[in-house]
């Protein structure tokens, strides 16, 4: 076994222990002969990198399992630990390619939906990207995060060539993403899924892992055909592909992420999750 050191956010208000839904993962490092370092996650946010690691020793093979981060605050944290002589295992670009949409969503033409975004936003962009879709029905999110919780009001488009009805939807998810809207308007063409999500998780291009997704932790997902992903995703650390059945049966790739903000289900134990890094 090779050590590393796993880095997790600190309890905001007991600032000595992991955040109790990273505790697990935090135990599960300890007891497998690993280092545990805590990090200020709302520094790191606020964009006080330097405080946020000032606990954390030097390693050259860091681990961050944590909240979402922004690309650019995670550079930042990425140069802060660097000065202290830690060095984080995924990179800072490896992280922007991984998180945010437009950086993955070239390598996956064919697998994933149709997809057109903007750089910030405003209706004039919003309606640029609209109109490379022409029409049908279509997904926003922004670069990082959907809104399907807020499926009618803020994600689902019906048919993307009405321009008034797009902006409504995508005037309420701003209002509803706030501060955390990140990078621009994503409108993904809607396809019609049959099957519950699957989250594989992927660990230097090979696959280390398929469970179900967080969202629905105690399905059973079927195993998707996997054989295209590994060399899209192999110049990538740690990353997760999650996938669905389209009715037509094809798997699509619905979104990638990059495995250190990847929420882990519910049914997969944290010492699994230590396993595979």
């Amino acid at each position: 076994m090779t050590a590393m050191m796993l880095l997790v956010p600190a309890d905001p208000l007991r600032p000595t222990r992991p955040d109790p839904h990273f505790a697990p993962e935090a135990a599960a490092a300890r007891e497998a002969g690993h280092r545990v370092a805590l990090v200020d996650h709302d520094a790191l946010t606020r964009g006080h990198a330097d405080r946020a690691v000032a606990k954390a020793p030097a390693d050259e093979d860091a681990v961050y399992r944590g909240w979402m981060l922004r690309s650019e605050h995670y550079a930042a944290f990425a140069d802060a630990l660097a000065r202290r002589g830690a060095l984080l295992r995924t990179t800072a670009d490896q992280y922007r390619g991984a998180h945010e949409l437009p950086g993955w969503y070239d390598d996956f033409t064919g697998l994933t939906p149709e997809s057109a975004w903007t750089e910030g936003f405003d209706r004039a962009a919003f309606d640029r990207a609209r109109e490379r879709l022409h029409a049908g029905p279509a997904v926003l999110r922004d670069y990082t995060k959907s809104m399907k919780h807020h499926w009618h009001e803020a994600a689902y488009i019906p048919d993307i060539a009405d321009a008034d009805a797009g902006w409504e939807v995508a005037r309420r998810f701003t209002e509803l993403r706030d501060d955390d809207a990140t990078g621009g308007f994503v409108l993904r063409r809607f396809e019609r899924f049959t099957s519950t999500e699957v989250r594989t998780w992927w660990v230097d291009g090979a696959c280390a892992l398929v469970g179900p997704h967080p969202d629905t932790p105690n399905d059973v997902p079927d195993a998707p055909d996997l054989t295209a992903i590994g060399p899209l995703v192999r110049h990538l650390r740690f990353v997760t592909v999650d996938l669905v059945r389209r009715e037509d049966g094809a798997w699509r790739v619905v979104e990638l992420g990059d495995g250190q903000v990847s929420d882990r289900p519910s049914t997969t134990a944290a010492d699994t999750m230590i396993a595979i890094l």
